[in-house]
């Protein structure tokens, strides 16, 4: 046998090479009570960090426990809800949302259900900044609350949803009425018409209507189409009454009139 080779045996046989004591023992097997013990340690620390605010952490620490404990675990919903809570605190809506629509499908049953659905769509209108901005996430919100209220009901999440979408359609109105102003600053009145027509039609109770009301009328009397001017004036002093002292000028007297 050459050197090499003995070199080789002795260094397997004594197991170091550089002054190691031999092979590693391997690690120790979790089982579930371990298992169980640290998911409890890391929710308690999360509760902890949640209550003082510290959202970057309390999310790290929900994620990890919420990795660890068993799905049948009562405190799930309670911990995606915080998770939610948590990312949209730290202005990670769409992923808010995410952990809000777990608890809202995955536990449909749970008290928390309700209120995490509205949750979700705070997080989606919270993300349409301005009116005049895309639309998109303020329709989601939107969709999202209709969802609360067909799912749950007479459950004061559903009339908080309700409120929600109030607030949302004021929001929706506005835009549509400052496209038609658009429309209308360069004289496109058809075009005008047809948004503030769909306006009307769409957001009937809106603080918005007065004024497009008004101004459907201007551009009916600029382009002359007397007979929807004379209609919507009616409509306007059957309904809307505040608006006539307003628009009189360019109304039938007939139509304005609300006796």
């Amino acid at each position: 046998m050459n050197r090499y080779a003995l070199l080789l045996l002795t260094v397997l046989g004594t197991g170091c090479l550089f002054g190691g004591g031999g092979p590693k023992p391997p690690p120790p097997v979790e089982t579930a009570e371990t298992i169980r013990a640290r998911a409890d340690s890391l929710w308690r620390e999360a509760e902890h960090q949640f209550r003082t605010g510290s959202w970057n952490r309390s999310a790290s620490l929900l994620e990890r426990a919420l990795l660890l404990m068993d799905y049948a675990d009562p405190r799930r919903a309670r911990g995606s809800f915080m998770l939610g809570e948590a990312r949209l605190a730290q202005g990670q809506n769409l992923q808010a949302v995410r952990e809000f629509r777990r608890v809202a499908d995955e536990t449909a049953s749970d008290s928390l259900a309700p209120a995490a659905l509205v949750r979700a769509g705070d997080a989606y209108a919270d993300l349409w900044g301005r009116p005049e901005l895309d639309p998109s996430y303020g329709e989601s919100a939107l969709n999202t609350y209709r969802e609360v209220v067909e799912r749950y009901p007479g459950a004061p999440s559903a009339r908080l949803a309700q409120a929600r979408m109030l607030d949302l359609q004021e929001w929706f109105a506005r835009k549509e009425y400052r496209t038609a102003l658009f429309y209308y600053r360069y004289k496109a009145y058809d075009s005008s018409i047809l948004v503030l027509r769909n306006l009307i039609a769409s957001y009937p109770r809106t603080a918005v209507i007065p004024d497009a009301l008004a101004r459907l009328v201007d551009a009916y009397a600029v382009l002359g189409y007397q007979e929807d001017l004379r209609e919507t004036c009616t409509y306007i002093g059957r309904f809307f009454p505040q608006v006539v002292p307003d628009v009189a000028r360019r109304c039938p007297a007939a139509a304005a009139d609300t006796g």
